[in-house]
């Protein structure tokens, strides 16, 4: 048995996600797309191919003109054009043509590589996503943002590119490791702090559960994330307007995982990025300094991190500079006028930003206080 939920794009339905808890239906969703008649080629990282390449590449065998699992490395370190062009190759050589079908396995990296590959290769092929992390299943995986990285740079090259279809096995959950559980969930908490206050409570109500990953709190907690993120990029599909505000967190927090040379994982630099984010939006007189507090430390129960100590808060600021979300000299900075309310503020200056950053800087000099 499986949920549905239909993304429309320019008003008319454009791609379905499937939330179920198994690869059972994998098959009988993907012959909606002529799958017999295509190839079709699995792209997974070395952590994915590894839990579940075999799985799903045996479930397709027998329903599809030809199979094919590519792997390349884990991490966002290869999330570059050198994985695409490795990738382009693998296809040419196995004779991909414009009908075939390429499905991404994996987390956020894959299936911004596979997207980006697939609204390139041969200007354009089909493709389908199959989210397995957190990361991925509330947030990544829909509104057809493709892309990679370069030369350190967040998303600097990329594509509006939908797929054909999300398929969310909700099961895959508990095959993360603790760190990407947690890191993951920082973006299905930004959904409720930008869009839902109601979701935000209920997160909190349903903590212990979501501890112990019960399958079905799981998969309503990513249907509720979900949701939201359907309502901002129906809206506003190629981020002209309100979609940036699914940026909350990310500027800073992308200046962090870049001078941490993506040694931390994303979503740790993101609930970074949202509490400095928050600190500017108290001292803007919107969040009360109690509700500041409150944002900053619902990240704890959820072993996110609220503080660091191995930055520069100068080289961070410099590093916003940098960011795709600047608009000439100025940074459109996502706040909260209050939880579930998020707002776009071209107004925040350097030192408002130098001081949010130095907030949840923890130096040694502190540790010695």
């Amino acid at each position: 048995m499986a949920n549905r939920m239909t993304i429309n794009y320019e008003k008319k339905p454009c791609y379905d996600i499937v939330f179920t808890d198994s690869f059972e239906l994998l098959v009988d969703e993907l012959q909606a797309f002529d799958v017999e008649n295509r190839r079709v080629a699995v792209i997974a990282d070395s952590n994915t191919s590894a839990l579940f390449g075999n799985t799903v590449i045996q479930l397709l065998e027998g329903h599809c003109m030809q199979t094919l699992l590519y792997s390349f490395p884990a991490g966002e370190s290869n999330k570059t054009l050198d994985t695409v062009r490795d990738i382009y190759k693998a296809l040419i050589e196995a004779k991909f043509d414009r009908k075939d079908l390429l499905i991404a396995l994996g987390g956020g990296v894959v299936g911004d590589v596979t997207g980006f590959v697939a609204a390139t290769y041969l200007r354009g092929v089909d493709f389908v996503q199959i989210p397995t992390t957190m990361i991925a299943q509330s947030d990544s995986s829909i509104g057809g943002k493709t892309g990679v990285d370069f030369d350190g740079y967040k998303n600097m090259v990329g594509a509006f590119y939908m797929p054909k279809l999300v398929y969310m096995n909700v099961a895959t959950l508990k095959e993360l490791d603790d760190r990407q559980f947690y890191a993951g969930f920082a973006e299905v908490m930004k959904h409720g702090l930008i869009k839902d206050a109601i979701f935000y409570e209920w997160l909190l109500d349903n903590m212990y559960e979501i501890h112990d990953r019960n399958e079905a709190v799981l998969e309503e907690m990513i249907m509720r994330s979900c949701t939201v993120k359907k309502l901002v990029v129906e809206k506003d599909p190629t981020e002209k307007g309100d979609r940036a505000l699914l940026n909350f967190g990310h500027t800073i927090g992308h200046a962090i995982e870049k001078a941490m040379n993506f040694e931390m994982v994303h979503g740790e630099c993101i609930a970074l990025g949202m509490v400095a984010a928050a600190y500017i939006s108290w001292k803007h007189n919107w969040l009360s300094m109690e509700e500041y507090y409150e944002v900053r430390d619902m990240f704890v129960p959820f072993n996110l991190p609220i503080s660091i100590d191995s930055i520069n808060p100068e080289e961070i600021l410099k590093l916003t500079k940098s960011d795709k979300k600047m608009e000439g000299t100025q940074i459109k900075f996502v706040l909260l006028k209050k939880v579930g309310k998020a707002v776009i503020d071209k107004t925040v200056t350097d030192d408002e930003i130098l001081d949010a950053i130095r907030e949840i800087y923890f130096s040694d000099e502190d540790a010695k206080e």
